[in-house]
């Protein structure tokens, strides 16, 4: 069976400044808070809600284990509940940058991840994606991460 990836949107999260925990047994912990964004795609479009966070993990390489909970609202009315886990390491140069908070190449460094999407089943134009699979890519920013966010046929 072969698989396509169709792209769905793409998503501008804006986020406050890491609140830093400190070192846990598992590693470097950070909450960093989501404060809003957008959302723009051929099929959806919205803004993130203010709500929701990333609660980051930074490991002794300077890989970052990311758990975010978020929500969205399409332009329609919907409300879309995104919870994403991915990966993001590359070479230690380029994620020194990112954690001082730097722009780097996006193409420097790994960062994919998978959101599973949540709506109402009443939401008819979106219930669909309560049963689909979801990767996405993504580039850190200073204050924002930027998704593109495909869904698996």
């Amino acid at each position: 069976m072969d698989i396509e990836l169709v792209h769905f949107f793409d998503a501008t999260v804006t986020l406050d400044p890491p609140v830093d925990i400190g070192q846990t047994p598992q590693g470097i912990r950070q909450i960093i808070n989501i404060t809003g964004g957008t959302v723009e795609g051929e099929r959806i479009n919205g803004t993130i809600l203010n709500s929701g966070a990333d609660w980051r993990l930074i490991k002794e390489d300077g890989s970052a284990f990311l758990d975010t909970r978020y929500a969205m609202e399409t332009d329609d009315g919907a409300v879309i509940y995104i919870q994403n886990i991915g990966f993001r390491h590359g070479p230690p140069d380029v994620l020194e940058k990112l954690a001082k908070g730097e722009d780097a190449d996006p193409n420097s460094y790994y960062f994919c991840s998978t959101p599973v999407l949540e709506t109402a089943t009443k939401n008819k134009k979106y219930a669909w994606v309560n049963h689909t699979i979801f990767l996405a890519t993504g580039a850190r920013l200073a204050d924002a991460v930027k998704l593109s966010v495909y869904e698996v046929k």
